[in-house]
């Protein structure tokens, strides 16, 4: 049985769950009626109280129980792998084909005796029916990939024998329980309160996994290089040693990726900010509850638009028309490059401007009306007002919002490796090709280089850095919005 199956088999135990809890709830309301009682909760929260109590324990225990499965089965490939590739790389290979050769024999059915004993007689068999497998494996791949199998079908026959008991065992609990004065309302209040608690720490415990997952390879990275020459570096050559060096594994100095990040990010919000504050004080100040409701949704579609649809347009459309304007401007010679960080800004402002706008409104609007409407009575027009008046008064928020705004465009990859290429350099004109600190993550954790060499590890060692700066950004704006919200409350 699949693990899709057992969820719906889970949920339909808890739906009937539901029905006869809230049917029994009603027919002892019905007779708590005629003896003129009151039952504390409606059937309804029964209901709910039943389903909750058979379907979350179960799912609870499937996931966590499964993804221990999984480490476990893990753990056991690769202290296998371990013992015959000692080098922890070629081991993390090895694991990956011993993997494929599992979902193959699982595929074609091969269980004990009808596992082939080489690795060449499986390969010609999954190639015969549409499977493929790397060239590289090895005998001794065959039976520990079997043995995968068979454990993974162990594991799953217990987890999924434990859940559907913990799912009957809930509902039959849930269904004895039912009384008239059962507290089902706050029952089910409490298990939804320690569910949000519970999704809340899954997403806390997420950020930690991802901090420390980066850090543990940036503290490899800065084994091999020093930091001093990372964070302070104006040369990024990571594959070669530059000119004079005299080192092997080349410059990796953060500097010029730094610059291009914040300099592409100036320029998008120089763009955005005041063509979408406008919008925003037009939306909140000036436009009909009609205009608003169609001006506001439209606007926040550019939102919507993937961020490789606006890379596409500016490196086909948007830096070739800059590049042809300059050129027929400065009599043929095209001062600005197709592929620049003024391309790059422009298109990134346009994806910006509904950020901007959206966030920038609902400051806007959250202004007391006491104020716009005290200005007025004292004479002011509704543009001193808006500049007088409401703009001061939002102006916490709206700094707020930019600083989101800001971090988000910091963080962008695909606008910036179409639109301004992937040249690390030091340079002040704007209408030159640069690139960001995610362009470069992205170079680095792709191609032949090995996982553990400093031509790699550096992507941790950006991506960390590029963390702390976004978080800082949003730390920061979240301090001073709150610090607004608190100043009208």
């Amino acid at each position: 049985m699949s693990a899709g199956w057992l969820v719906a088999i889970v949920l339909g135990i808890g739906v009937l769950a539901y029905f006869f809890s809230a049917q029994r709830a009603r027919a002892q309301r019905d007779q708590v009626d005629r003896a003129k009682e009151v039952p504390h909760s409606l059937p309804l929260y029964h209901g709910w109280f039943a389903f909750l109590l058979s379907t979350l324990p179960a799912i609870i225990v499937l996931v966590v129980l499964s993804a221990v499965s999984s480490g476990l089965i893990e753990g056991r490939i690769r202290a296998e792998a371990g013992t015959h590739i000692p080098d922890p790389a070629a081991a993390s290979l090895q694991v990956g084909i011993i993997h494929n050769a599992a979902e193959a024999l699982a595929r074609l059915g091969l269980t004990g005796t009808g596992v082939p004993s080489t690795y060449a007689a499986l390969r010609d068999a999954a190639s015969a029916a549409g499977i493929s497998l790397a060239d590289s494996g090895e005998d001794y791949m065959l039976p520990l990939a079997a043995g995968v199998n068979e454990e993974a079908a162990l594991h799953r026959l217990l987890i999924q024998g434990l859940a559907l008991l913990l799912s009957v065992a809930g509902a039959v609990f849930a269904y004895s329980r039912i009384r008239i004065r059962l507290r089902a309302r706050n029952e089910v209040e409490r298990i939804v309160l320690w569910s949000l608690i519970g999704a809340s720490t899954v997403a806390i415990l997420t950020t930690v996994g991802i901090v420390l997952s980066m850090l543990g390879e940036t503290i490899h990275f800065f084994s091999e290089v020093n930091p001093l020459n990372f964070f302070f570096g104006t040369v990024w050559d990571p594959r070669f040693a530059a000119a004079g060096s005299g080192g092997s594994e080349g410059q990796f100095g953060l500097i010029p990726l730094l610059a291009g990040t914040l300099y592409i990010a100036l320029v998008s919000m120089l763009f955005a900010v005041p063509v979408g504050l406008m919008a925003a004080v037009y939306m909140g100040e000036y436009a009909s509850p009609r205009i608003r409701s169609t001006v506001k949704p439209l606007l926040e579609l550019l939102a919507g638009i993937p961020t490789i649809v606006y890379g596409i347009f500016a490196v086909v459309t948007l830096g070739p028309f800059f590049r042809d304007l300059s050129a027929a401007l400065a009599g043929g010679f095209a001062f600005i490059q197709a592929q620049s960080v003024f391309t790059a800004g422009i298109v990134m402002g346009v994806m910006l401007i509904p950020v901007v706008s959206s966030l920038s409104d609902d400051v806007i609007t959250a202004v007391p009306r006491a104020m716009r409407d005290g200005s007025l009575a004292l004479g002011a027009t509704r543009s001193e007002t808006i500049r007088k008046v409401i703009l001061p008064a939002a102006l916490p928020g709206i700094v707020g919002a930019l600083l989101l705004t800001a971090s988000r465009a910091i963080g962008e990859t695909m606008i910036v490796v179409l639109a301004a290429g992937v040249a690390a350099r030091l340079s002040i004109n704007p209408f030159e090709a640069m690139t960001t600190i995610t362009v470069k993550i992205v170079n680095q954790l792709t191609g032949d280089l090995e996982f553990n060499s400093p031509q790699t590890l550096v992507a941790f060692a950006l991506g960390l850095t590029l963390f702390v700066i976004t978080l800082g950004m949003n730390v920061y704006a979240l301090y001073i919005v709150r610090k607004y919200r608190e100043q009208y409350e």
